[in-house]
């Protein structure tokens, strides 16, 4: 009821709600269902995301985020209205401060339509922070020391490097390269190889239950499935681990080129530092089987998964929104 402070992962695949003093209490698909008949929101989160291609014609259930970017503004507005009512209570006696993370390629319009939803949605202020930033944060690296860290954040819709020292970035790159087109990289695998259609939900599920980066000895196989492309009928298929690897190789290696992009424009000193300490990796897509290794031996720099890898974006929002003193300049530095 005097929640005064929200920080918010507002993420492509998943929004996480921090709220200070008591950990992450939210952890729900960005996904928003709509009936077209009256345009109004019918449900938010795992509600909504249970209705993906399961809709008649009178209800749509879509992702507002694309590419860790707003695409529909009225959505998204109604969705952070129904995370921060979720957060802080309808009945509450303050509008909270609220602080959104975004990715490292956003433009100073995208940022401003970020800020202008939070307001509209009910927040008293809101602040927006840099998601390599926050992952630094999130993951308990000291980002305000003199010395180079390497973040590599792998969301749903964006992929983001950067090197951070003394509170700021150095240097940064990203991509619209992660988990979502990993997931449209499989479907397409299978519509070619084994003509047949499957949804974004399986695809994301081969790629959760036995999806890897680099190919293995013992594979796991999976049946699934989908609607025979000739016939038009229901058919089931089954796929294994390193037909997944196959599949996925192109979009892996754009988020490689990202890393070494970020590598190369690195200052020697600070390179130095990142081969001493290794790069982290953060963000859902992380979580994939081998996938630092991959990286690792692609930039000859080891890369560790950080413990709570999915969080830590929204820890380091609510941690910097708790000491919003002490980052005001790595925050006023993302602006």
């Amino acid at each position: 009821m005097f929640l005064k402070r929200i920080g918010i992962d507002l993420g492509t695949a998943n929004t996480l709600v921090f709220v200070p003093n008591k950990g992450i209490i939210i952890n729900e698909p960005t996904v928003v269902a709509i009936s077209i008949v009256d345009n109004q929101v019918l449900a938010v989160g795992s509600e909504a995301k249970e209705m993906l291609g399961r809709t008649p014609d009178t209800i749509v259930a879509h992702r507002p985020m694309k590419d860790g970017v707003i695409a529909d503004y009225r959505v998204t507005e109604a969705m952070l209205r129904y995370f921060i009512n979720k957060a802080a209570g309808n009945i509450r006696f303050f509008r909270p401060e609220v602080m959104i993370s975004v990715p490292g390629g956003i433009t100073s319009t995208e940022r401003r339509a970020v800020v202008d939803a939070a307001t509209a949605a009910g927040a008293k202020a809101a602040y927006v922070i840099k998601e390599t930033v926050a992952a630094a944060i999130g993951a308990g690296i000291d980002i305000a020391h003199p010395s180079g860290n390497m973040i590599i954040d792998i969301g749903g819709g964006t992929t983001d490097v950067a090197v951070l020292s003394l509170g700021g970035i150095v240097t940064q790159t990203s991509v619209r390269v992660a988990g979502n087109k990993l997931d449209a990289a499989i479907a397409e695998y299978v519509r070619r190889k084994y003509g047949l259609a499957i949804g974004d939900r399986t695809a994301e599920e081969i790629k959760i239950k036995i999806g890897s980066a680099l190919p293995v000895e013992k594979e796991g196989v999976i049946e699934i499935r989908g609607r025979d492309l000739i016939q038009g009928l229901p058919k089931t298929v089954q796929i294994s681990t390193n037909e997944v690897v196959e599949a996925i190789q192109e979009e892996l290696r754009e988020i490689i080129k990202a890393v070494r992009s970020v590598l190369q424009e690195t200052p020697p000193e600070l390179a130095a530092d990142i081969i001493d300490k290794g790069m982290i990796m953060t963000g859902g897509t992380a979580l994939l089987r081998n996938v630092d290794k991959l990286i690792g031996q692609s930039t000859g720099v080891p890369a560790y998964v950080a413990d709570d890898a999915i969080l830590c974006v929204a820890q380091g929002t609510g941690v910097a929104l708790e000491n919003l003193e002490s980052y005001k300049r790595s925050i006023l530095a993302a602006r």
